[in-house]
This record gives structure tokens, sequence and C-alpha cells, in this order.
């Protein structure tokens, strides 16, 4: 009989642990994934600011010499990322190529400017920024015009900003929840052995001497999960780039390593805290209230 008993203990303790850590491990999974999204956001957007249009467009009788002086001074100033110096035959011909016919024979003439194209940083990409070099190139002698879409740097710079904040308070909702979760899980756990925390506070074993293997344990449990879903998150990640090739040139290593240091330490903190606590409540409770919790 006695034989049996252990073994239904014994399941039911497996099964506790178990229950724990697929809790934990969905709850730390959810939450990378959210750190993924905003990782490839941020990537995304900075890709597209980083591939803003901006033209220097010159004056027909600019001299090579002078655009080459122009072009080193741009690659020079603070958020600059390239140049690219566009002559009139290559702008005739990309031009050409986009209309699918050879404009210049028809017309007689070449009507296209010598220009030079500017990326500047994804930091940089922001109206006050944009305008700003904008008046200072504008004032040089061989410069006709800057050219840039105004309303696209601030649409995507409003938009950028709204998704940012939107992500931000989900984040913060999606963590409060999994902390909730995470202490639900581990209060039930040690809820199994409130008598037998008390028995040991009878027998004069310490608070923290009752307190550190159920710490430990809880600790060991939340790096296992941390582990499991950061694999879940690269299958994930990796089943992406499949569907959508393009995912690969938004990778970035050192984010990717944070990010599962990060999913590690939630894992660590949230069960610590949620152990201290858990356990610290059945130190303190009087024995006779054992049974009604």
């Amino acid at each position: 009989m006695a034989r049996q008993e252990d073994i239904i203990i014994g399941r039911r303790l497996k099964t506790s642990i178990v229950s724990a850590v697929v809790s934990v491990t969905l709850v730390l999974y959810v939450l990378g994934l959210l750190g993924l999204t905003i990782l490839h956001a941020k990537k995304l957007s900075d890709y597209v600011k980083e591939n803003i249009g901006f033209s220097v467009i010159m004056h027909d009788n600019a001299k090579s010499t002078e655009i080459s002086v122009l072009q080193r001074f741009i690659d020079g100033m603070q958020g600059v990322k390239s140049t690219e110096f566009i002559s009139k035959e290559k702008a005739a011909q990309e031009l050409s190529q986009e209309l699918g016919e050879d404009f210049v024979e028809f017309l007689g003439y070449n009507p296209l400017f010598p220009s030079i194209e500017v990326r500047f940083y994804a930091d940089f990409s922001n109206p006050d920024s944009l305008k700003n070099f904008s008046s200072l190139i504008e004032s040089e002698r061989i410069v006709k015009e800057v050219y840039y879409q105004k309303s696209l740097v601030e649409s995507v710079n409003e938009n950028v900003t709204k998704i940012g904040m939107v992500l931000l308070l989900f984040s913060g909702l999606l963590l409060v929840i999994a902390f909730a979760l995470i202490n639900n899980t581990i209060r039930l756990s040690v809820f199994s052995k409130r008598f037998l925390i008390k028995s040991m506070q009878l027998v004069g074993a310490t608070q923290a001497f009752i307190r550190k293997p159920f710490i430990i344990k809880s600790i060991s449990q939340g790096i296992i999960s941390s582990f499991i879903a950061i694999a879940l998150l690269i299958a994930t990640l990796f089943g992406a780039q499949r569907q959508i090739p393009e995912l690969i040139e938004f990778q970035d290593l050192n984010l990717l390593m944070s990010l599962f240091i990060i999913v590690i330490f939630i894992g660590i903190i949230i069960a610590w805290i949620s152990t201290f606590f858990a356990v610290r409540k059945y130190l303190n409770i009087k024995s006779d209230n054992l049974y009604l919790y």
C-alpha cells in the first residue's frame, strides 16, 4: 500500500514539474515572439528610412571636379551613409530602361541633369535633419535643387513612432501577464509543499535554509524553460525565413543573442521572485490556517 502511494506521489510530482516547465516555456516563447517582432519591425523601419531617395541635382554646366569636391564634402557630413554620382548619361540610361524606349533619341537631346544620390542612416532620416541638410547643400553654387519626398519622410517617421508606442504598451502588458501566469504556476507548485515547509520550520530550520532548495529548483526550471523557449524561437525564425527569404537580410546575430539572454534573464528573475514570495507566505502563515489555503 505504501509502495503504491509513493508511486502516485512520484507521478504527481513529475506532473507538477512538467506542468510548471511547460507553462513557463509557453509564456517565455510568447514574450520572445514579441521581441522578434519588435526587432524585425525596427530593422524594417531602418531599412525604409535608409533607402528614402534624396537627390542633389546639379546645374548642367557643373564641372566634374566641382562635383567630386561636393561629393567628398557630403560623404564627410554626419549621418550620411553613402553617396553615388549619377551622370546625365547614366540617368538617361536608367530612365530609358524604366520607360522601355529611348526618349533621348525621340527628343534629340538629354534633358536630365547630373546628380548625387544620398542615403542617410536611419537615425538621421527625419524631417528636421533632412531640412537642415537641404538648406546647407542648396547654398552651393553648382547645386540646382535638392529633391526628396518630404511627405514620405514625415509619414514614415510618424508611423514608426505610432507602431513603436503600440508595441511598447503591448510589451508592458504582456510582461505583466507573463509575470502573473508564471507566479501562479510557481505558487501552485509551492502550495503542494506547504506542510513540508511548516514541518521544517517547526523543527528549527531557518527561513533561508527552507527557502534555498525551492529557489534553486525554481530557477533551474526557469532556465530549462528559457532554453526550450529559445529553441522554439529559433525553429520559428528558420521556418519564417523559409517562407519569406527576404527576412535573412534583417537578421542581426548580436541582437538575437541579446534577445535570447533577455529571455533567460526574465525566466530566472520571475521564477526567483515568485518562489521567494510564495515560500515566504507559507513561512509566515499559522499552522492552523494551512488547511484553508
